[in-house]
C-alpha cells in the first residue's frame, strides 16, 4: 500500500481499545507507521507486552505507572510495580505513561509529595535502562521538568502539553519532546505550545480512546493522529507532508528506532496467530 503521509502515533492505550486489532488496522490503512502503545499499571502493562508482541517494529510498548493510579495502591503495591516496569523493561521501548498529576480531584486521592517521590522512582528504572519517558505533567508542568532533567533521562516526551511558555522553553532547551492531540483543533492552551514548539521538538498523538470535540464528540482511535497532523498543519500554516515527515521522524529518534516496520502482511495478521 502506497500512502501520502506517513504518521507516527506516539501515545495510544491499546489496551482500553475496545478491538485494538482492528484499530491497529485502520490506523495502518490511514497512514499510521507506527504506535506507541502505553501502560498505566501492571495489568496494563502485560496487555500492552502481549500486544505488542502481534506487530514487532510497528506497535512499540512502554511500561508505565500513571499518577491516577497511585492513589489506590499501598507501599508493597507501588513497590511491586516499579519493580515489574525494572524486570521487564529490557521487552519494551520506554516508561509511559508516567509522571504528575495536580488535579484536585488526583490530589485528593494522592499527595503531591508521593507524587513526586514514585516518579523519581519511575525515572531512576528509566534512566538505568536507557530507555526514554513519555510524562504526564497536568497542572504540574514545572515540578515534572525540573524532575526529569534532575534524573538525567536524555529523552522524554511531554505528552499533550498545554503548559505555560516558560515550561516549553525549559523542554525544548533540555532537547526533549511534546506532542499534539486532536485537541489542538480547538483547545487554546494546547494550540498555543503546539504553536510555539520547534518543529523538530513536536510529536503527534491521539491519547486513544479519550474522547475530543466541543460541539461534536467523538471517541478517538489511533487513525485519528491524521486529525492531530492536519490541525497542527492549518495551525502553524504548513505543509501536511512535513509536519508528518518532522514528526515521524521526531518519534523515531526519541524510541531510538530506524524506520518503523511498514508491511502489509505484518499488520494485517500480526505474528499472535
Amino acid at each position: 500500500m502506497t500512502r501520502a503521509l506517513r504518521v507516527f502515533d506516539t501515545h495510544v492505550h491499546l489496551d482500553q481499545i475496545a478491538e485494538p486489532v482492528a484499530a491497529v488496522e485502520e490506523a495502518h490503512a490511514a497512514g499510521v507507521v507506527g504506535i506507541i502503545a502505553v501502560g498505566t499499571e501492571s495489568g496494563s502493562n502485560r496487555r500492552i507486552l502481549e500486544l505488542a508482541a502481534r506487530w514487532p517494529g510497528y506497535v512499540f510498548p512502554a511500561l508505565g505507572l500513571h499518577p491516577g493510579e497511585v492513589g489506590t495502591m499501598d507501599s508493597r503495591r507501588l513497590d511491586a510495580e516499579l519493580a515489574y516496569i525494572d524486570e521487564n523493561l529490557d521487552r519494551a521501548y520506554a516508561v509511559g505513561e508516567v509522571g504528575l498529576d495536580y488535579h484536585k480531584r488526583i490530589v485528593a486521592g494522592i499527595s503531591k509529595e508521593l507524587q513526586r517521590d514514585v516518579f523519581r522512582s519511575v525515572l531512576g528504572i528509566a534512566r538505568a535502562h536507557a530507555k526514554p519517558v513519555l510524562v504526564h505533567s497536568r497542572y504540574a508542568w514545572t515540578d515534572a521538568l525540573a524532575l526529569v532533567m534532575e534524573s538525567g533521562i536524555s529523552r522524554a516526551a511531554f505528552h499533550w502539553f498545554t503548559g505555560f511558555s516558560s515550561v516549553l522553553k525549559g523542554i525544548m532547551d533540555a532537547g526533549y519532546y511534546i506532542s499534539a492531540t486532536p485537541a489542538v483543533e480547538y483547545h487554546e492552551e494546547h494550540r498555543r505550545a503546539v504553536k510555539g514548539v520547534s518543529l523538530d521538538r513536536l510529536l503527534l498523538e491521539t491519547d486513544a480512546p479519550v474522547w475530543y470535540g466541543r460541539s461534536e464528540r467523538y471517541e478517538s482511535r489511533p487513525a485519528d493522529v491524521v486529525r492531530s497532523l492536519n490541525g497542527v498543519a492549518q495551525l502553524r500554516g504548513e505543509a501536511p507532508v512535513t509536519i508528518a515527515s518532522a514528526t515521524t521522524m521526531a518519534a523515531m529518534e526519541l524510541l531510538g528506532v530506524a524506520t518503523p516496520t511498514d508491511d502489509e502482511e505484518v499488520i494485517k495478521h500480526g505474528t499472535g496467530h
